[in-house]
């Protein structure tokens, strides 16, 4: 697809609040977790996105500590800052010892400021609680993110990984535009808690790892596929046995793609859009977004839907999403 096409790529609406395109571009792997990254590269990738008709750039502070809101900011400064809809997270802190939840009041206020000038703007449009704190109630942290609607830093509000009771809290505190959380057809857990919330409520779906960190993609074959420093050499999933029947499934997740004409990733991508979700991959490469992006012309018939419902059901994928101490955050 060419910037001429750029047409192709539709818009959606997020819980009635946010017009984006039909997808997004995730921008967590341009900092780190999945082997080396290039900078300049990542920038030409999200001036490209823009040139596709991807007007929705995900970001937060989590992604290298800060390292993809500057890199987005750099993307972004010559860019038109109403040509894009902006997010980025708040409450997941990088640390010596690793990662530590912060959903206090005052962090938020602070958190904010300091993404702001990362990014290079005076606001964002949508702000996320990345994940539920244990320690402070829900709506002491929204309450708090309110205020920055209040205050014009933020358009509107999100929260990530939420579970159904954090959810129902989190929007009767302040209007959730959007939730944000792992789905995939890989990883469907949402199906059974927070998406019903979502289709209830009206708030808008945001789905990260849409295509299940790679997996989704039909290009991976071990481990020995994955360079440099890789988060996914220690996640269940591609451990070596529950890897080879993964990918045992993904062969015939391949098989449909060619009988439709597109590509492994693309179907996967279009599988999230036929339901009116918005999937926001990560390519760090021009390469791979323009794959992405072909997904928004995708179309799936109700019998190829029900193929891949019978091929990939619930918990098909063998290994948790997450090691340990990350899955403890998630869905709270």
């Amino acid at each position: 697809m060419t910037a001429s096409e750029a047409a192709a790529v539709g818009r959606t609406s997020l819980g009635g609040d946010l017009e984006v395109s039909v997808l997004g571009l995730g921008c967590m792997g341009m900092a780190e977790f999945y082997g080396d990254t290039d900078d300049q590269e990542s920038i030409r990738t999200i001036h490209q996105a823009l040139d596709l008709g991807v007007n929705f750039i995900d970001t937060a502070y989590m992604y290298g500590g800060g390292r993809s809101e500057e890199i987005v900011g750099k993307a972004l400064a010559t860019v038109p800052r109403e040509n894009v809809v902006l997010a980025t997270k708040c409450g997941l802190l990088r640390t010596e010892d690793g990662v530590r939840i912060d959903g206090r009041p005052e962090h938020i206020r602070q958190a904010i400021d300091e993404s702001l000038a990362r990014l290079g703007t005076d606001h964002v449009d949508l702000y996320y609680l990345h994940r539920v704190d244990p320690e402070v109630p829900v709506e002491e942290s929204i309450g708090a993110m309110s205020e920055l609607v209040t205050a014009g830093k933020v358009r509107f509000l999100g929260i990530s990984e939420a579970g159904p009771d954090s959810l129902r809290a989190a929007h009767a505190t302040h209007r959730m535009t959007a939730l944000q959380s792992e789905y995939s057809l890989g990883t469907r857990a949402p199906e059974f808690g927070a998406l019903p919330v979502c289709r209830e409520l009206g708030i808008g779906f945001v789905a990260w790892g849409p295509l299940s960190r790679g997996l989704l993609t039909g290009t991976i074959t071990g481990v020995q596929d994955f360079q440099g420093i890789d988060i996914r050499r220690i996640l269940p999933r591609f451990a070596e046995d529950n890897l080879a029947h993964n990918l045992a499934i993904v062969a015939r997740v391949t098989e449909v793609a060619e009988e439709l004409g597109c590509t492994t990733a693309q179907l996967a991508l279009a599988w999230l859009i036929n339901q009116g979700i918005v999937p926001i991959p990560g390519p760090k490469v021009r390469e791979h977004l323009e794959e992405n992006v072909g997904a928004a012309s995708v179309e799936l018939s109700d019998e190829t839907m029900k193929r891949l419902d019978e091929i990939l059901p619930p918990n098909a994928f063998l290994g948790d999403r997450f090691h340990g101490p990350m899955m403890d955050t998630v869905d709270r």
